[in-house]
């Protein structure tokens, strides 16, 4: 495993998100990444019971914002190469990624999650 330094740019899964960041600092077994582009939106729903909708706290899971910092486990970052995204083009497009996805199959959890998007969505680029 290569070693990552301070000021890298990575890719970095969190949750279910991926997001493209720098590193802030090296806390140990986490890097304090700084927010920078979203490459994979969240999914939404209960983590712990993917693809169910009933008898579950069906979660609206956000996107991590711009230039937000995260501590993130440092086996969950990756060194990444190429120019940076900006950010608010980065998550319309992992938005636009997740609401097709979500499309292609019908489903009672793919459709509460495509509505969860929807709202988040608004949110998102409303202002």
């Amino acid at each position: 495993m290569s070693e990552l330094n301070i000021g890298d740019s990575v890719i970095a899964h969190y949750k279910s998100g991926s997001y493209i960041g720098k590193i802030l600092e090296d806390r140990n077994q986490f890097y304090l990444v700084e927010v920078l582009a979203v490459e994979k939106h969240p999914m939404q729903g209960d983590l712990h019971n993917p693809g169910k909708t009933e008898d579950v706290f069906f979660h609206e899971r956000k996107a991590l914002s711009h230039h937000e910092k995260a501590n993130i486990s440092k086996s969950a970052v990756k060194a990444f190469e190429g120019e940076i995204p900006e950010y608010e083009q980065s998550l319309r497009q992992a938005v636009d990624k997740l609401k097709e996805r979500l499309n292609r199959k019908e489903s009672e959890f793919n459709q509460k999650a495509f509505d969860k998007v929807v709202s988040l969505e608004k949110s998102y680029f409303n202002h």
